[in-house]
């Protein structure tokens, strides 16, 4: 099931940060972290992950960092979230064992999931990146494209 961890919320923000400020050069961890208010040792497992899905990718060197490894449009927040699913490795235990449970609340969870699910494999960073515009998040308009070249 699809879990909105701490973590994952985490790596969504991360990337939607990458996708707003990697112009012209990539982001670095720690200006993230600055951003977001995290350890930077807590931020890098999340990168990595997200490196390793091809969700973003690494830049080495001293002014490396992270860029998309894909366009906005083609990053789902589902892609994002699944990765840190399974970096949490989270087991899928049934929410209860008793009749009521398995009769009404568990189908519950399976509506509320799939409903979840639908959206968040409909929503692309490129969404959010029109979210954080409108509400006046640093976005020039030099920054609202994909690539440079």
């Amino acid at each position: 099931m699809m879990n909105l961890s701490r973590k994952a919320l985490l790596a969504l923000e991360a990337v939607l940060d990458v996708a707003i400020h990697a112009r012209p050069d990539p982001v670095q961890a720690r200006e993230i972290t600055a951003r977001q208010g995290v350890p930077q040792r807590y931020l890098e497992q999340v990168m990595q992950a997200l490196v390793r899905a091809n969700i973003l990718r690494g830049v080495r060197g001293p002014r490396g960092g992270y860029r998309l490894a894909r366009e906005r449009r083609r990053i789902s927040v589902r892609d994002i979230i699944a990765v840190i699913n399974d970096l949490e490795e989270q087991e899928n235990e049934p929410v209860s064992h008793s009749d009521l449970g398995q009769t009404v609340i568990q189908p519950l969870c399976q509506r509320l999931h799939s409903a979840i699910e639908k959206e968040i494999g409909d929503l692309t960073i490129a969404d959010l990146c029109d979210d954080a515009h409108r509400h006046g998040q640093d976005i020039s308009p030099a920054q609202n494209s994909d690539f440079t070249i």
